[in-house]
């Protein structure tokens, strides 16, 4: 037993001897949802662009023909529906909640969409925060989905724990930036899902570079990257590394992300698709 134990256990990631409850604590789905697979996309600090590598997967995963949805759980901090320009109020039925659509067909559910405007801020404790996350998941009508995607807040605190303890996550992605704090930061989320039992599915190394768009170099604006030394020592992969692209960021801030041309993620959708059903 740990030296500060709560005798709490449903807060609780350990495995030990003195455990009274069961570890076993998933919440159902909403019944009218079928979701086949689910994947957290997190990082160990803000600022890393977490929100953004969420929205271009999903993006690249429907290009696949994929049903698709995000779950916003960054609850104090949400962006998704901006970049898809989505906006409320959401609709509500006998089944539950109806999450808005995009025009590529990518649902989302996301504390914005409930606020009277999107820059009222979120003032609640944790617990009230984790219990709106569950929500998501129980009240929402998903519906079919091929991929849920959960864009996480960033840290090990309440909505990760809640996450990997409520939903069945399939496995996480862990999204990073070429700054010397990248081992500690990386290793943190990684050991998380350790503790968790979550498969770490892989590295996306975002800012990983600018390509010149006149002479086509490539320019390490945030110093070498150190990604796959760190990859080596956390025994995962890297799944991508994304460049500096002003029109990446231009289409998240403008609602457009679905019209953008360039898919940097789309080897990385295939890729997971194939991992998560078992392909290669």
């Amino acid at each position: 037993m740990a030296e500060n134990c709560t005798h709490d256990c449903s807060s609780c990631g350990e495995s030990c001897g003195d455990r009274t409850q069961p570890q076993n604590l998933r919440e159902p789905p909403n019944a009218a949802s079928s979701i086949q697979h689910v994947v957290a996309v997190v990082s160990g600090k803000g600022g890393v662009g977490k929100s953004l590598v969420t929205d271009a997967l999903a993006v690249s995963m429907a290009r696949l023909g994929k049903k698709v949805g995000i779950l916003d759980a960054d609850i104090t901090g949400p962006s998704v529906p901006k970049a898809f320009g989505l906006t409320g109020p959401v609709l509500a039925d006998d089944i539950g909640m109806i999450p808005p659509v995009s025009e590529g067909g990518i649902k989302v559910m996301s504390l914005n969409l409930l606020t009277k405007t999107e820059t009222d801020p979120v003032i609640w404790r944790g617990p009230v925060i984790a219990g709106c996350v569950k929500q998501f998941w129980t009240d929402t009508n998903w519906g079919e989905l091929d991929y849920l995607f959960v864009d996480m807040p960033p840290g090990t605190g309440d909505v990760p724990l809640t996450v990997f303890q409520s939903l069945p996550v399939d496995g996480i992605i862990v999204v990073t930036s070429p700054q010397d704090l990248v081992s500690m930061i990386v290793t943190k989320a990684v050991k998380m899902a350790q503790m968790m039992n979550i498969p770490v599915l892989g590295i996306i190394e975002n800012f990983s570079y600018f390509q010149c768009p006149d002479c086509g170099k490539r320019h390490a604006i945030f110093g070498e990257n150190k990604i796959a030394q760190v990859a080596a020592e956390n025994r995962v992969i890297v799944l991508a590394r994304l460049p500096i692209d002003p029109a990446l960021a231009a289409a998240c801030d403008t609602g457009a992300v679905e019209s953008l041309e360039k898919n940097y993620l789309e080897r990385t959708a295939e890729f997971l698709d194939g991992q998560l059903n078992g392909k290669f």
